[in-house]
């Protein structure tokens, strides 16, 4: 994780069209200083758990699958949380390995109730070949496995993650440097986490290395409350929906600085609370009022990593 944190400060240090303001940052953390907001991992309701290996699968099915909902603009998160359930107790083989390597498109449509083709399908059932396949090869087809093989550690977790799993390798070249960012491997080991309460499968001694989870909710609401500030070319480009391209300098910096801006934002409140702040606590507080504010303008990005 400190490759993460590390390369993002490059970034955030070499940005040209994104800025982070330490004053949006100051006043943000005075309202909160107080009751740091928290925010129940399943408040929707929306998750599979059963408290055992069948949940750890669902969730690493779940954030195989996590990305670009975006160009459906009825489709959404809960949409494939909740499809990917219901499809689980209705037959609770449907994620097994051997079943993962074998999904077609409209397969995976039906599996989630959904009447049209998905966003970057062919990536999507790609990417669950590939979940499937080396599950089976290297942890005898079980997630679980996977888990129990980092010894309560989450960065090891992620790094065995992306290591086993190039589907998850979220990582970009910007201005000749390599930025590691991480996403939905983080987002792992934090479900399991949230799921499992800390305990069990989600007990991790090092949950607070874990940082927020760059996508394009998290960036928009930074930018709402102060945080980051956009040069007139990219927030005219937001404003109007245009797509920007994976990997350009435009896209990195947005969710870089994200990453950075979070980590500051933790800090300070350690310091004025007293009390451990972890990002993916403050990750989910600001992912959770992004998703409740439907007139939110985010970036727009073709990516199979968020």
């Amino acid at each position: 994780m400190e490759e993460v944190r590390q390369s993002s400060a490059w970034v955030v240090h070499n940005s040209s069209h994104v800025t982070i303001d330490s004053s949006g940052i100051e006043k943000v953390v005075e309202k909160m200083k107080d009751s740091i907001p928290k925010v129940e991992w399943d408040y929707e309701g929306i998750h599979y758990f059963d408290n055992g290996p069948l949940t750890v699968q669902y969730l690493f099915v779940l954030d195989a699958l996590n990305f670009c909902f975006w160009p459906d603009k009825d489709l959404n998160y809960d949409h494939l949380a909740k499809g990917l359930k219901d499809a689980l107790l209705n037959d609770n083989s449907a994620f097994d390995a051997d079943r993962l390597q074998k999904y077609t498109g409209p397969q995976l449509r039906e599996l989630l109730k959904w009447p049209r083709p998905l966003p970057l399908e062919e990536e999507r059932v790609r990417l669950l070949h590939e979940v499937g396949f080396e599950l089976e090869r290297s942890f005898e087809g079980k997630a679980s496995k996977l888990v129990e093989s980092c010894g309560k550690s989450a960065v090891k977790l992620v790094a065995l993650v992306t290591r086993h799993f190039p589907g998850f390798r979220d990582h970009s070249v910007y201005k000749g440097h390599q930025v590691f960012l991480y996403k939905r491997a983080q987002i792992f080991a934090s479900d399991l986490w949230g799921a499992f309460k800390g305990q069990g499968y989600g007990e991790f001694n090092d949950i607070c290395s874990i940082t927020m989870f760059a996508d394009y909710i998290v960036p928009a609401v930074l930018q709402q409350l102060g945080v980051l500030k956009y040069s007139s070319t990219l927030a005219n480009a937001i404003q109007a929906s245009s797509e920007i391209g994976a990997g350009t300098e435009e896209e990195i910096e947005l969710r870089a600085c994200s990453i950075y801006a979070v980590e500051k934002m933790r800090e300070l409140l350690s310091i004025k609370s007293g009390k451990q702040v972890l990002s993916v606590e403050l990750d989910l507080w600001l992912w959770s009022v992004g998703v409740q504010c439907p007139s939110l303008q985010h970036h727009r990005t073709l990516s199979i990593y968020y």
